[in-house]
């Protein structure tokens, strides 16, 4: 199978061999439109019907809003709620809600819409992606038209957190039934058109309630799957910016180009060999951590130019409650060797790598398959597309081994969820996490998180390989765009071209 990185490299460095530097002329922009790049094409634009980033880093903010909002530094700031109360025991949650709020068909925001957005959440038929965030809610009461009560099962310290994602949009009842194809919400931007495979269209709300602050009034997100190409999309002017960019070893070229800005941030996205824990042989810790022992992080952050934070477990570097366990399960061939041995593997075995169509995977995948055939697991790569990789791996857990970027933040919570598509069942890790969630005490919480990353490094859950850089290039005279990315969100409320 042909090189993914090298065949990239190859393709871009013809692309810059095409495209000449442009004049001034040639870069002419119209101050209130956006061409926006994406790796990725989301599969539907509702955050209650898939568990894709890339529906968030649409809607996030842009169209859809949540109670609360997490900002570009990662706080919690008000949303669809001007404030908040906490009660004395952290049972009840009493919001205030925004006076005056449209949604973009002209309906009305108030308790009784709010009531019927978070009720979807935790009901017990409800089939959201990210239900088990919700479940602690015993019931949300309209107290009157404005007020919102939140009242927990039990202490909950991530519900605030949990409220403010683009899982918790408050969505109305008119237009949920149709919201993924036909969005309809309350932020600065509204729906316009979507070309399946190519772009979707997003134009200013006039019923936004600060409408005269949103600078822009026309966005297209523009798909561009193949990394050499978006670099032939930047240089021909056809996009203005990518946020993701997906060609890191093209990234010191275009530092050097005059005319963009190149910004490498954070991101809340652990890399990780995802591995299902409920088929032979990995249910066995010792083939997993066999595998452990295979992976060298150093080989596969060169494979990204060197554009990545090594990791030992699922948990941001950036976070204060972060533990360094990379030496867990530190490279080491022989060892990995001894322990398949020891799991009654000691020719190895067979095993099948699915990857997503996105540039990291492509690159850690052959990397990776290099590395574990060293420890005499034979790895086949099979190439899926994004829907295929929700439905067969995601999904119906139909996979040997991944890779996958987990953008959430605070995702460490997955490895206590039931038929999660790891099929990780520890009862020590869920008494501990039920431990962090009842936390009041933040410092004793942060204590607790450490021990949930020593008990998935222990137990080799996943191969966890590299924090993700957010590698962002766009046009110089474009402000405003987020640095890092503390939720998958392309918050575009706050950007505008330099007059």
């Amino acid at each position: 199978m042909q090189s993914f990185s090298r065949r990239h490299v190859m393709g871009a460095a013809a692309a810059f061999a095409v495209f000449p530097t442009f004049g001034p002329e040639a870069w002419a922009q119209a101050k209130d439109k956006l061409v926006l790049g994406m790796s990725l094409e989301p599969p539907v634009l509702d955050p209650n019907k898939n568990a894709a980033a890339a529906i968030r880093e649409i809607t996030y903010q842009n169209i859809f809003e949540s109670l609360a909002r997490i900002d570009r530094t990662g706080a919690i700031v008000p949303g669809l709620a001007e404030s908040w109360t906490i009660s004395p025991d952290g049972l009840v949650y009493t919001f205030k809600l925004r006076q005056g709020v449209k949604f973009h068909d002209g309906e009305s925001l108030d308790a009784s819409v709010v009531k019927f957005a978070l009720d979807r959440l935790f009901a017990a038929d409800s089939t959201v992606p990210a239900k088990s965030l919700y479940t602690d809610i015993a019931s949300v009461e309209a107290v009157d038209p404005t007020t919102v009560r939140i009242t927990l099962k039990t202490p909950n310290s991530y519900l605030l957190y949990n409220i403010a994602l683009c899982d918790a949009a408050i969505q109305h009842p008119k237009s949920a039934p149709t919201n993924d194809k036909h969005p309809v919400g309350t932020g600065a931007f509204m729906f316009k058109e979507r070309k399946e495979g190519d772009s979707i269209t997003l134009v200013k709300a006039p019923t936004y309630r600060d409408a005269a602050s949103i600078k822009l009034n026309t966005v297209i997100f523009k798909v561009v799957k193949d990394p050499s190409a978006q670099v032939s999309a930047l240089l021909a002017g056809d996009v203005d910016t990518f946020p993701g960019f997906q060609a890191p070893e093209l990234v010191e070229r275009l530092k050097k180009d005059p005319r963009f800005a190149v910004v490498v941030g954070t991101t809340e996205g652990e890399v990780i060999l995802a591995t299902n824990n409920g088929k032979k042989p990995f249910d066995n810790p010792k083939v997993r951590q066999a595998m452990a022992y295979a992976i060298n992080r150093a080989e596969l952050i060169d494979a990204e130019s060197g554009f990545g934070t090594p990791i030992g477990s699922h948990f941001a570097p950036h976070n204060k409650a972060y533990v360094d366990l990379t030496k867990t399960c530190p490279f080491d061939i022989a060892k990995g060797k001894a322990l398949l041995a020891e799991a009654g593997y000691p020719n190895g075995f067979e095993a099948s790598l699915k990857l997503p169509p996105v540039g990291y995977a492509q690159r850690a995948g052959e990397v990776l398959a290099s590395q574990l055939g060293k420890i005499g697991i034979k790895v086949a790569i099979t190439q899926l597309q994004w829907p295929q990789w929700l439905s067969e791996v995601f999904k119906e857990r139909n996979y040997d081994l991944t890779i996958v970027a987990h953008t959430e933040a605070n995702d460490i919570d997955r490895y206590a969820r039931d038929g999660y598509y790891w099929n990780y069942n520890s009862p020590e890790f869920k008494a501990k996490w039920r431990e962090v969630v009842a936390a009041t005490d933040f410092a004793k919480r942060d204590e607790l998180l450490k021990d949930c990353q020593r008990i998935i490094a222990r137990d080799a859950v996943n191969g966890y390989l590299y924090q993700l850089a957010k590698i962002g290039v766009w046009k110089k005279e474009l402000v405003g765009m987020w640095e890092n990315s503390p939720t998958p969100a392309t918050d575009l409320t706050g950007v505008s071209w330099k007059a």
